[in-house]
């Protein structure tokens, strides 16, 4: 029992977020070290792209973690960091875009499109569920067709 119990604890230790940064990245200042981690939190791994590059395993997410830990002991603030990984590789490679024309159609693209399709399907239902128009009643004539035409199917 002991054992299963073990191998549960740790099967769900390996189950949480695997933090990629190794021993050899970190840096001496626990404070410098703690601005890297909130810095590459907020910065995507451009191999994996749904991962932050302290999350990712890829080389590329190495360099980019390198690069803040450097930026960061030769002074520079957190913004300034992450301007130079910006200038570097472009605005892809933040977590959460600026909200800017550039990135509209990012930020407001989605909401657009679900906006969008809850119109077409109020339209979609109005449509469907509208009462009939009023049909005029039938004339004699029409009367003793359709009559003629029942008794016809019937027999």
């Amino acid at each position: 029992m002991k054992a299963l119990l073990l191998s549960l604890a740790l099967a769900l230790s390996a189950m949480t977020a695997a933090h990629a940064v190794e021993p050899g990245e970190r840096l001496a200042n626990p404070v410098l070290e703690a601005r890297a981690r909130v810095i590459s939190s907020e910065l995507r791994c451009l191999v994996c792209q749904n991962e932050s590059i302290d999350e990712s395993g890829a080389d590329l997410a190495h360099d980019i973690r390198m690069l803040v830990r450097e930026r960061l002991v030769a002074g520079d603030t957190n913004a300034q960091t992450i301007q130079a990984v910006v200038n570097r590789y472009g605005q892809f490679v933040l977590l959460k875009p600026p909200v800017e024309p550039a990135t509209y159609l990012l930020w407001f693209g989605p909401p657009g499109l679900v906006a969008l399709g809850l119109v077409g399907t109020a339209f979609w239902l109005r449509r469907r569920y509208v009462s009939p128009v009023a049909v005029a009643p039938l004339n004699a004539e029409e009367r003793r067709r359709l009559e003629r035409l029942l008794q016809d199917n019937e027999g």
